[in-house]
């Protein structure tokens, strides 16, 4: 299937042991953990989509019809465990097509699982074309955000459906359109524990998050790194050290801060 490769146990909590993986050696060394952590079950080898944005979706089902209750778009690209990315209520960069196929695929899925309840379904778009990465029938931990995102009980009405409401009845019967946007950002523990590899991967490493809500989209942006304790300085020097791959997609925001005044550092490589 080719470089590079997601390897993970077939059982896991929060992506423990998963890495993304770009060479043999690694493979050969990651393997070996993966088994220590997997206790005798197989190991999942799958094909991992470089430059793809994530999406969550939660939708609520009677077990005829169903209805979403929101699309989240990741701000970090798909490989970062979405328990450790940052996400908005509505999405950003997504065309109405690539939606519409979301929404289409979501809908045929609660119908042929007969969900009743709540459902979350992990999205991967890739230069348009719409990726299932899974599918759980649950309520995921994205539910109160939503819920207070649209200001819709989605636990409450799932409830009501699993005793055998329907949507009607219970007036969830079409997909609500907020006029402002809302960012999840998770709260990480690096502070205590210093000395931990603060790069995010498919491990989940957070221990909470927040959210903020404004009519402006940067600031709903900044207000959820405010409550997440992320220091936003507004001036000072900026170290920038990037793997190849990385270099031509950061140069836009690097331009961005020298236009904003910051004082670049770099290695030799960068």
């Amino acid at each position: 299937i080719g470089y590079p490769v997601l390897l993970r146990p077939s059982f896991v909590l929060g992506g423990r042991a998963m890495v993304i993986v770009y060479k043999e050696k690694y493979l050969r060394h990651f393997v070996e953990e993966a088994v220590a952590v997997s206790d005798g079950k197989p190991i999942l080898i799958d094909r991992f989509l470089e430059d793809a944005i994530e999406l969550d979706v939660d939708c609520l089902a009677d077990g005829k019809n169903s209805v979403i209750g929101a699309i989240m778009e990741h701000v970090e690209l798909a490989g970062i465990h979405s328990g450790d990315s940052a996400c908005s209520i509505p999405t950003r960069s997504l065309k109405p097509a690539v939606l519409a196929e979301v929404r289409r695929q979501t809908h045929d899925l609660a119908r042929e699982l007969h969900i009743c309840g709540l459902m979350n379904i992990q999205f991967a778009v890739q230069q348009d074309q719409v990726f299932i990465l899974e599918v759980n029938p649950r309520a995921s931990r994205t539910v109160p955000f939503v819920s207070k995102a649209i200001a819709v009980p989605l636990a409450k009405k799932a409830a009501l459906c699993m005793v055998g409401k329907t949507l009607s009845e219970i007036g969830c019967r079409k997909e609500r359109q907020i006029p402002y946007t809302c960012f999840k950002e998770a709260v990480f523990p690096f502070v205590k524990f210093p000395g931990v590899d603060i790069v995010l991967s498919p491990e989940m490493k957070s221990t909470g998050e927040v959210m903020g809500i404004d009519f402006n989209l940067g600031n709903a942006y900044l207000k959820s790194q405010q409550a997440a304790g992320n220091a936003i300085p507004t001036r000072g020097g900026v170290f920038v050290s990037l793997r190849d791959l990385d270099k031509e997609p950061a140069l836009p925001m690097i331009r961005a801060l020298v236009d904003f005044g910051f004082t670049l550092y770099a290695t030799r490589g960068t």
